[in-house]
């Protein structure tokens, strides 16, 4: 089987998709790859690192934008971080790929981004863990959510959303996690009453469905 990680910061893990910020040097010739700017590491000349970043998204590998986006607890001030996302979020927009979203305090910001722009790109939120009715909010919109190791706690918010979420937005991570991907398809798995294998299935067909680079 070929279980889709679609965020992690473990190097050259097979079927994964690595967040390449600060080790995009380090990558295998076949490794897939995010590249983008974390809000934690942003800083007042941000423009010029991504536009060292910018040309690496056109590599077959990069298949998204990403970690980027909003944090109140950490980073700088919130019109840097509006700005940063912003810019990133117009490439994967051009490229037709999805945007990775790294959001700490920050729904009321996604929100009112997506509400003033008219055309914004395919939005994956990494490692949901919010209430449902907060994750409901963001259906009318271009939002899918990844779940991680807090779906292996059954009464944890991403538990119970990932028990309605619908499931063409539905994608599987282990982030920074010591967990291996099996383990986090194997609980979604009990979790939505499908076989792993026909998750993988969902997982890959979801991918593809809201990106110009497609999985196999």
């Amino acid at each position: 089987m070929k279980l889709f990680d679609i965020h992690t910061h473990r190097l050259n893990i097979p079927n994964s998709l690595f967040n390449a910020e600060r080790d995009i040097n380090s990558l295998s010739p076949n490794q897939y790859f995010s590249i983008g700017l974390h809000p934690w590491y942003l800083y007042d000349k941000w423009e010029e690192k991504w536009s060292e970043f910018r040309n690496y998204v056109t590599n077959q590998n990069c298949l998204a934008i990403g970690e980027v986006g909003f944090d109140r607890l950490r980073g700088p001030e919130l019109s840097i971080q509006n700005a940063a996302f912003e810019e990133q979020a117009n490439t994967a927009k051009t490229e037709e790929i999805p945007l990775i979203l790294h959001c700490v305090k920050g729904h009321d910001l996604l929100l009112e981004y997506l509400k003033n722009t008219s055309s914004h790109p395919q939005i994956i939120w990494h490692g949901w863990n919010l209430k449902t009715h907060l994750a409901e909010q963001l259906l009318p919109f271009s939002v899918n959510f990844s779940f991680g190791e807090k779906i292996l706690d059954s009464k944890s918010n991403a538990s119970q959303w990932l028990k309605n979420c619908p499931k063409e937005r539905i994608f599987l991570e282990t982030d920074n996690s010591e967990k291996e991907i099996d383990q986090i398809y194997q609980a979604a798995s009990l979790i939505l009453g499908l076989s792993v294998e026909d998750l993988e299935r969902q997982v890959i067909q979801n991918w593809n469905r809201i990106s110009s680079k497609k999985l196999k």
